[in-house]
């Protein structure tokens, strides 16, 4: 996508100016795929050898969007089609860690000590998970202290892409979880990335909220990274039964096209579930809809990133 098309398409959000009204009573197609289904999504196939690493930012200053959630549960569905998947936990709320039933309270080594001790190296931190493939560098609470500290590092906004730079040649996709705000440690995990997922709640302030995030990667990809893209917009906590719902993801696919993924992720009580398990919902439940989106999605990453080679 051109700088012409990110100006047009980006526009269309920012100009969104009225809340949506939910109507008086269901109009619309309930089945999201109406607005984002643009045909058959081929099946993965086998890898005859692993890397470089695309990295991924999964980014939105707003919070409780699904950005912690889709990246457990994508990177789970990556690591089932054969994919090696690091996910680096960049908050200090150390959902992501806690996701997979670490406790980030008991850790003797977190992201933290990788970004702040030297002597520290990232094979030192990372934590395999209980998925084949799968691996998760943790967070917690201690993370915060490094935005206040990293402000007086030299090539302060580079230190995560330079910490992650050993490992690249031995996964397949990195995914950064970053926390919700667009402070340094936000702009260390897109000056690491090659591509922004943006999850994005179907509800009119999250919609208004994306523009300053695109503001921010427009910022970060002409001073930082000249390679930053935006991967795609997932539109999440879908509920066909309201207009509201509906609107909303009708207006992004209007704005962004084919940068919209084709997968919608629903509303499910399974999602709270896995978190309390500590598991992805591809092996908490393997057969429920939440996991088959989650399948979809992450056959819809690696198409896209075939694509590129």
């Amino acid at each position: 996508m051109n700088s012409t098309e990110n100006d047009d398409k980006w526009a269309a959000l920012r100009g969104v100016t009225q809340p949506m009204s939910d109507g008086d009573g269901e109009v619309g197609i309930g089945d999201p795929e109406s607005y984002t289904g643009r045909g058959e999504i081929p099946q993965p196939q086998p890898l005859e050898r692993h890397g470089p690493a695309r990295v991924v930012a999964m980014a939105n200053q707003k919070g409780g969007v699904g950005k912690t959630t889709t990246t457990i549960n994508l990177g789970a569905a990556l690591a089932e089609y054969g994919r090696k998947v690091l996910l680096v936990d960049f908050d200090p709320q150390g959902a992501l860690s806690v996701g997979f039933g670490v406790n980030p309270h008991t850790l003797e080594l977190t992201v933290y000590n990788l970004l702040m001790q030297s002597d520290v190296s990232i094979e030192d931190v990372i934590v395999k998970t209980n998925v084949a493939g799968l691996h998760v560098l943790p967070a917690n609470i201690d993370l915060s202290a490094a935005e206040i500290q990293l402000v007086n590092e030299v090539a302060r906004e580079q230190t995560l892409a330079r910490l992650l730079r050993p490992v690249m040649s031995e996964y397949d996709f990195i995914i950064i979880d970053c926390q919700p705000s667009l402070g340094l440690l936000t702009i260390n995990a897109l000056t690491a990335a090659h591509g922004v997922l943006v999850p994005l709640e179907c509800e009119f302030f999250s919609l208004r909220g994306v523009a300053l995030l695109l503001d921010t990667i427009d910022k970060v990809r002409e001073r930082l990274n000249f390679d930053l893209e935006l991967d795609g917009i997932l539109a999440t906590m879908y509920d066909s039964r309201t207009t509201h719902s509906r609107q909303v993801l009708q207006r992004v696919v209007e704005a962004f096209g084919d940068r919209v993924y084709q997968t919608v992720i629903t509303r499910t009580v399974r999602f709270p579930e896995t978190t309390v398990a500590g598991e992805p919902i591809t092996t908490w439940a393997p057969a429920s809809s939440g996991a088959r989106a989650y399948r979809q999605l992450a056959r819809e990453v690696i198409a896209a990133q075939d694509d590129r080679r």
